[in-house]
């Protein structure tokens, strides 16, 4: 058998009246989501999602995220709620949906943490991310979207975002596509859950309070940062991570930069301590030792 039919929603989405974000908005607005994703052409979303709507949750997402942290303390109750962690999303609206209906929908006994990567690769990258921020300001405190690294204009010029943007909205694609990075930029970059478990997309970060790496000259007197000697990296504090530049959506990975940078793209490794990424060329790999000294050092059981 297959999948069953989803009804057609007829009637394009409009915003509420008084601003609300509500449940059955929500449900409005995943039906439609659904059923375009399932029926119409990608260019016929804005005939069920017009712009104006689409830019309205963009902006009110926003608000929101620009206003956070650069890791959120999510706490839950030990007996009444539980806290799902959601990996790399990619576009794959249906598996979205599916997770949303098997683990129960956010609400005062349950929150969520999606730990980035909500565009590319997938073909509904804009309805994933937009569902998922229509729940953020419906649940501020109950939803949290960080970061990950392909919330990035690079990344989305490159694995397929904002061309996914331009062929849906077309003449207002450049538009939305720019509101996409503004939600980008403010989305944080780690969760604390119940003060003892650290998520990132990525992981581990090194610390600023170092000696700063050696200047050289290069082409035309540009100054060009060196890769500081690995025997210098030591492991970053949550000060520092909350001191950090976030709203950078592709800076030069030095500086007051690197932290984000490490975040976003570290990765973990059996070799010890910590060390540069050479295969990504950017962020860290960090050992074993490194995640028990990090979950010592701050008190937490998982990272």
């Amino acid at each position: 058998m297959g999948e069953p039919s989803v009804p057609c929603p007829h009637i394009a989405l409009s915003w509420p009246p008084d601003g609300s974000v509500t449940l059955e908005w929500i449900r409005r607005l995943t039906a439609i989501l659904d059923w375009s994703s399932r029926n119409l052409p990608p260019s016929d979303l804005p005939t069920l999602l017009p712009s104006p709507v689409l830019l309205r949750i963009l902006l009110a997402a926003s608000d929101i995220l620009h206003k956070e942290p650069n890791y959120v303390r999510v706490q839950a109750d030990e007996d009444l709620s539980s806290v799902v962690v959601v990996g790399d999303v990619h576009g794959q609206l249906h598996d979205v949906l599916f997770l949303l209906e098997d683990a129960g929908f956010p609400g005062e006994d349950r929150l969520f943490v999606f730990n980035g990567d909500y565009v590319d690769r997938g073909a509904w990258g804009l309805e994933t991310f937009v569902l998922l921020l229509a729940w953020k300001v419906f649940l501020p405190h109950r939803v949290f979207l960080l970061r990950g690294n392909h919330e990035s204009k690079y990344c989305t010029s490159v694995y397929g975002f904002e061309n996914e943007v331009m062929v849906k909205y077309g003449d207002q694609g450049k538009q939305v596509y720019r509101k996409c990075l503004r939600c980008f930029e403010g989305l944080p970059l780690a969760s604390i859950i119940a003060d003892c478990i650290y998520t990132a997309h990525g992981g581990l970060f090194r610390s600023m309070n170092i000696t700063p790496s050696k200047r050289s000259k290069g082409k035309k007197g540009q100054k060009i940062v060196t890769n500081a000697n690995t025997s210098s990296l030591k492991l970053g504090s949550l000060e520092e991570l909350s001191k950090a530049r976030r709203t950078v959506l592709d800076p030069p990975w030095e500086g007051s930069n690197l932290i984000p940078g490490d975040v976003l793209w570290s990765d973990p490794s059996l070799g010890l301590g910590l060390s540069p990424n050479e295969e990504r060329g950017i962020g860290l790999l960090w050992g074993p030792d490194c995640t028990e000294e990090f979950l010592k050092k701050n008190q937490f059981k998982v990272t």
